[in-house]
Parts: C-alpha cells; structure tokens; sequence
C-alpha cells in the first residue's frame, strides 16, 4: 500500500504530486526492479513536445534519423548496420505520414512501408542551444535532482517499428519519460547478463550489447536466452520508467510516432564503473586495431568518432583511477558508514571498503552474487516501496508467456496489466559450473559435432569470439578491482 505523502495546502491550479521531491529520490535510488511513475509530470511544458511542436519550434534544423528495416531477422540491428540521413522534423513528418516523396526529402529514398527511422540520444542541450528557455520545460527537480532539467537530458524520435538493441549502460540509472506515442520495453535483471550473451563488438563506452535478437531469438545459436526473466511494460504519455541500475533492456516504438525524453542518473558506483570502461577501451581498441582493415568488421559504433590511441586509453585509465580513490578518500572522510538502502543500490559506497555484496565462495561464484542482489533486495525490502496507482511495479513474465507480450500501463492512472505473476526473479536453479564456467563464449551450432564437442575441422575462432572473452562483463571486473587494489599498494 502506498504511504501517506504529507504536502502543503495546494494552490489554485496547482499540480499535486503523489511523492514529494525527497521521497521519489529515495524510491530512485534504492528501489532495484523497474517501475513505473504515474501523475508526476502533468505539469511538465515537456508533455506538449509533440512531433508538430518540435519540427515548429525546431523551424528547419536538421538532426540526424537512423534507418533500419521492419523485417525480423536473427542478427540484432546493430547501429553499424542501419543507414543514415540527415533531415528536418518536417521533412520526417511528411515521410511517417505518406505524404508526397518530394515533400520528405532524403527520406524519399526509403520505403515507408519497409523502413523505420530514428532520432535517438539527441542531448537536448545540443539541439536547442540557441533556445536554452526551453531546457526548463523538464523538471527533474520532482525526482529530487534539484538543478537537472532538459540540459542533461535526451530526445527520442521515432517512427513505428524504430528500436534500440538489446543492451545495459554501464553507468547510473534512467528516469524515461514518455510524450508522444507509446514504446515497449523489454527489460532483463542484471542476473541474466550471462543467458543474454553480452558483447563489447560493437564498441560503445558505456554501452554493453546482447548478440541476441530478443524478438526473434536464434536458440541454437543462444540456448541460455530460454532462461532469461523478461519485464515488459508498454509505457504510454505522461508516464515515466525507472530503469534500475545495469537492466538490460530493448525498446521499441508501436505506434506511428513516438517521442521520449530521458535522463541518466549519476551514481556512486559510477566510479568503479569508469575504471572498468576504460580497461575495457584500451583492450577493444588495441587488439581490433590490429586486424587487417580489410576484413571490413565495422567495429565501432557510430557514436564512436574514431579508434582512440593506446596512449590516450592510458591516460583514461589513469584518469578513471584517480578519480576512483578521490570520490573514495572524499566518501570515507564525510560519510564513514553509508546507509543500508544506499549501500544495496550503490555498490561501491561500503565503509569497509568491499566493492559488492559478496559472502559465498568460491571466489569464480562471488562475481555473481552481486548480479542476484536484487532477488534479495526484493524479499528484504520491497515491501517498503510505496507501490500503488501511483507507482506502478513492472513484474516478470512467466517461461510460458510470449517473449515478445507486454506488461501494458494502460493512461497516467492506469492499473498494472500483467499476463503472469509467475515469473522467476533470477535463475538460481542454474548449477554454479554452468554459470561461471560457460559465461558467454559461446561455440556456434554448426560448428558441434553430433555428441556436442566441438568440431575441431570447422571451429575458426575470431577476434570477436577472444573479445568476447576477455571484456566479459564479469573478467573486467575482477580485472578492475585486481588493478585497483595493485594501484592501493
């Protein structure tokens, strides 16, 4: 049941929220499961940014749109393998709404009926830096980040079918606000990182992929995804997603338009997170730029500019480390102890110094447990989330349901709809040797022979299928904090 907020008398007209600025922060930062907020914004100027608003406000700009096609395939559509056009908000109306090709265009050279286009991670503060007066019409101030408006947010635009690949960010946690239109997400727990087959190709600091197509699976080629817990909520406008701390997630647009605005929250175990990135920069960036150019594997994303040098991914690491034992020295000196909800969520901000919560050996096993954490969090400490109308938890599937159902919030103030309440948090069943020993390398199906060993006549391996391996997401981390406590010395 959801607590009682306590707020002042209400002006006349004034927007009322359910949670007061101080409360939602504390839900943000210590809640560690999706969730949905509910008649936070309705006062929000951001509410009125639709399609039509923008391209007028907008008055010609162009912004870049990626191009993917509609069908389904088994491989997930990469940025690397998406088309590109730059093109007004106009000129992308005029496309999504069949209108005469002259009137669309760089547009005119894709199919409507085959294409879906994309504008996504816009920061806000880039697109209308000549009208910074707009960067007050998102109030993340009622989240209880005081000063944070549309200037450290982004924008998403998007046609119907446009999507994001499966993915997790490295660092903080998302608040998603919807404004036009409506998206599905698909999230998975950090639990599930190894059944989702992660990979660093392509390269994205910060950004961590899934080889798995989770609308359209390749199960012989990933047999673990069967095990995966989707959360899968439909988010609708005026609504806003919480999306926890090193949630995988995928997110597609179903209906004609979509627009969403977001916003990343820094948090303490960011820190780590960084020193971990740049260890993982130096190694992607060294060992595929020493493959022949000519075997013409697009290995960096496009919001990469280039393949920076062994050099400067020193300097980074070097930075990412000071910085690491700064914000630590500042921790331990005005904050001795921190309290037990941030000490769940933020893994890193711990008195004695441990990097996560561990407990169980041996050590190949205890690089999991923090993954799990939340299971726990969840039997501990979920009771004392104030879900509600207000807030609305998004609850696992169950093994039965469609990978690809949804968890519908139907309007601000809709009920929760949930197809299963069945679903599993975490997959504990799963022997520990199949977890540590059989993380994520994977051997292709047609490379096995009929007693499943591997085929020594067919099995090539890549520099992606070693990459795979040494930037898993659990080697680097142990590499992290071997290199941390070998820099403390």
């Amino acid at each position: 049941m959801a607590e009682a907020e306590s707020h002042r008398p209400a002006a006349p007209g004034e927007d009322v929220k359910p949670f007061t600025p101080e409360k939602t922060k504390e839900i943000v930062m210590s809640l560690q499961q999706p969730a949905v907020f509910c008649n936070m914004v309705g006062d929000w100027p951001a509410l009125h940014w639709n399609a039509k608003y923008l391209s007028a406000v907008l008055d010609g700009k162009t912004i870049q749109f990626r191009l993917g096609l509609k069908t389904m395939g088994l491989v997930p559509q990469f940025e690397t393998r998406c088309s590109y056009v730059k093109a007004t908000l106009e000129e992308f109306l005029a496309w999504s709404c069949g209108q005469p090709s002259c009137l669309s265009g760089p547009f005119s050279c894709y199919e409507f009926s085959k294409y879906w286009a994309y504008a996504d991670y816009k920061y806000i503060a880039r697109i209308f830096e000549d009208k910074p007066e707009f960067f007050q019409d998102i109030r993340w101030s009622d989240f209880g980040f005081p000063g944070r408006s549309g200037k450290e947010s982004t924008l998403w635009i998007g046609s119907e079918g446009a999507n994001t690949p499966c993915h997790l960010d490295s660092y903080g946690c998302n608040l998603v606000l919807q404004v036009q239109g409506r998206k599905r997400w698909h999230l998975f727990p950090p639990g599930d990182t190894s059944f989702l087959y992660p990979t660093r190709i392509p390269y994205e600091e910060s950004s961590v992929f899934s080889k798995v197509n989770i609308t359209n699976p390749d199960l012989k080629r990933f047999p673990k995804f069967r095990n995966t817990t989707a959360h899968v909520v439909t988010l609708s406008p005026g609504q806003v997603l919480l999306v926890p701390r090193h949630w995988w997630h995928y997110v597609e647009s179903i209906d004609p338009i979509t627009i969403s605005i977001n916003s990343w929250i820094e948090l303490d175990a960011d820190h780590e997170a960084r020193v971990e990135e740049a260890i993982t920069r130096m190694l992607v960036c060294a060992i595929k730029s020493a493959e022949n150019p000519s075997d013409g594997d697009p290995w960096l994303n496009p919001t990469e500019v280039e393949a920076t040098s062994h050099e400067i991914n020193l300097q980074y690491l070097n930075k990412a480390v000071l910085a690491y034992f700064k914000w630590q020295k500042a921790n331990e000196s005005e904050q001795p102890c921190s309290s037990s909800s941030d000490a769940e969520q933020r893994a890193i901000a711990s008195c004695k110094r441990k990097k996560r919560e561990v407990g169980c050996e041996p050590e190949g096993y205890r690089l999991l447990t923090h993954e799990f954490g939340f299971s726990t969090f969840k039997a501990e400490n979920l009771q004392k989330i104030p879900f509600g109308p207000h807030l609305l938890q998004v609850l696992p599937q169950s093994q039965e349901t469609s990978s690809i159902g949804a968890v519908a919030v139907e309007g601000d103030s809709g009920d929760l709809l949930h197809e299963n309440e069945g679903g599993r948090f975490g997959k504990l069943h799963c022997t520990r040797k199949q977890l540590v020993m059989s993380n994520d390398c994977e051997t292709p199906a047609h490379q096995m022979d009929s007693d499943g060993s591997p085929n020594a006549s067919q099995t090539a391996l890549s520099t992606n299928d070693l990459l795979d391996c040494l930037v898993n997401p659990h080697v680097i981390n142990l590499v992290a904090r071997l290199l941390l406590e070998r820099t403390r010395v």
